[in-house]
């Protein structure tokens, strides 16, 4: 069986974090394992704090993990710290795991601050490191600078964010009007991913969204089959009322 290491923080209502991601790594038949970066007070509607872990004992869980456990992919969300995504980062430096899918996890969908304001760089430094990152379109408008509301910008900023480093881009337009777009850009080529969308919003879809993709690449998928495969995961998880 596949192994695959979720560093994010934890939330208590299961539906987003290590709790959601661990879900997924289960429903996709891959051994999970995590490090927690951050421990949260949060319900599906609201989060109420965050309390990060030290960024030292952050790497010491990754390294535990990672030094008894051969890791074929690793999935980075919320870090709640910039120092804890340049400890990360450094790390990664050291290990020889090249799939990593970071979910660059900035605010909660109701406005709550999830990573302190020296982590925007933090981010931007790790990019290089990644094989995918996942912005919605709030986290491609603070890594490019520039605001991202339409199908148009997203191609805009997956191609400025290519630039920073990562193998691929995937800027997901959930929340744009109408249908579920989201834009793939692997260097040269963007493609459309569009999904249907079935009537409500659910906490926690992005962190589902990358680490279902962590655990497909993590099989031999290509990042195409990935993505398809994530997202109809997460219509699938919504229509049915969530984990």
């Amino acid at each position: 069986m596949k192994k695959v290491l979720t560093i994010a923080g934890s939330d208590p209502s299961g539906g987003a974090g290590i709790q959601a991601d661990l879900a997924t790594f289960s429903a996709f038949h891959v051994q999970g394992f995590s490090a927690i970066t951050a421990v949260t007070a949060q319900a599906p509607s609201s989060v109420r704090g965050v309390f990060p872990v030290p960024p030292s004992f952050v790497v010491e869980q990754i390294e535990a993990v990672t030094g008894a456990f051969a890791i074929d992919a690793i999935k980075i969300g919320m870090a709640a710290k910039g120092e804890t995504l340049t400890a990360i980062a450094e790390l990664l430096d050291r290990l020889t795991i090249s799939t990593v899918v970071l979910d660059p996890v900035i605010s909660s969908s109701g406005g709550f601050p999830l990573l302190e304001g020296d982590g925007v760089p933090a981010l931007r430094a790790l990019l290089p490191r990644v094989h995918l990152v996942t912005p919605n379109l709030h986290e491609a408008s603070q890594l490019t600078g520039r605001e991202v509301a339409t199908e148009e910008d997203m191609g805009v900023a997956a191609e400025r964010i290519s630039a920073m480093g990562p193998a691929y881009v995937l800027v997901k337009g959930g929340h744009l009007r109408g249908k579920a777009v989201d834009i793939l850009y692997d260097g040269e080529e963007i493609t459309r991913h569009v999904a249907e969308k079935v009537g409500r919003e659910m906490h926690g879809t992005g962190c589902v969204l990358s680490a279902a993709i962590a655990a497909s690449l993590a099989k031999g998928e290509t990042m195409t089959g990935a993505v398809e495969k994530a997202k109809e995961y997460v219509t699938g998880l919504i229509r049915s009322g969530g984990h």
